[in-house]
């Protein structure tokens, strides 16, 4: 492993396809490597000569010997087109910090998180559920995972599996995962936008748990117009955004 004052160069162990437009990659990952579950990291490829960085929030627990990401390929896009040529033994460069204000640190007190996603936002989530630590914090978990299509369910069977772990399922009781999917019928799962159940209560019926001030601590992670219009449907019903020295219900990451 070469290395430079600012980054590591990582080895691609492995890859998974789960649509013609959807992955997930794995490196290998440097022993000096610190992150906290939430934050992202910025990778770089070689393109031209010179290398190229973009954003990615890390899947991986913040104790795995390796580093998961989960990409979509943008048709013509200088750094994914790149990214999806890349295979199992290629170089991937990643920067020494990790970057990124999604974490549970953001809020105080709070005894509901919840984990609204579209598409790769679920990246940071599940890294927030390897740690042992949110599950013992909080008295439930509620993930929403919202896609078009039911194929890019990406990680759905891991998300279930919680229940069955060996280390979880004490308190797998606490997670209640909410797959969404917009543009087919799947059995079991909601169908409208994230945005559209918020407004009608549709979310909290589903779930039968109340958006409360006291009990509830909001993360938002997805597409720029998802992340834009459910901050403010929230901010119209008194939800704020937490920031180091005021408390608040809500936590963003927009990575576009």
């Amino acid at each position: 492993m070469t290395a430079s004052e600012k980054y590591t160069a990582e080895t691609i162990t492995h890859l998974h396809t789960w649509t013609p437009s959807l992955f997930t990659l794995r490196t290998t990952r440097s022993d000096a490597f610190k992150f906290v579950p939430g934050q992202f990291a910025r990778l770089g490829v070689e393109k031209n000569g010179k290398i190229v960085w973009r954003a990615y929030s890390i899947l991986s627990a913040d104790y795995d010997e390796h580093l998961e990401f989960l990409s979509i390929v943008v048709p013509g896009g200088e750094f994914t087109s790149e990214l999806s040529r890349l295979k199992v033994g290629d170089t991937l460069y990643v920067d020494k910090t990790a970057y990124g204000f999604l974490t549970r640190d953001r809020f105080e007190q709070g005894k509901d998180l919840w984990m609204l996603a579209t598409g790769t936002g679920l990246a940071p989530f599940l890294s927030i559920l390897y740690d042992f630590s949110a599950w013992e914090e909080y008295d439930r978990l509620i993930l929403v995972q919202s896609v078009r299509e039911k194929a890019e369910l990406a990680y759905e069977d891991t998300i279930r599996s919680f229940a069955s772990h060996e280390y979880y399922s004490e308190f797998a009781h606490k997670l209640h995962y909410v797959p969404i999917v917009t543009r087919e019928e799947m059995p079991g799962a909601l169908s409208e936008r994230i945005t559209t159940l918020l407004s009608n209560g549709g979310l909290e019926a589903h779930t039968g748990i109340a958006l409360d001030h006291e009990r509830s601590r909001i993360m938002i992670c997805g597409n720029p117009d998802m992340v834009d219009e459910t901050r403010k449907l929230l901010g119209d019903r008194g939800f704020t955004l937490a920031r180091r020295s005021v408390p608040g219900h809500l936590a963003v990451e927009q990575l576009w």
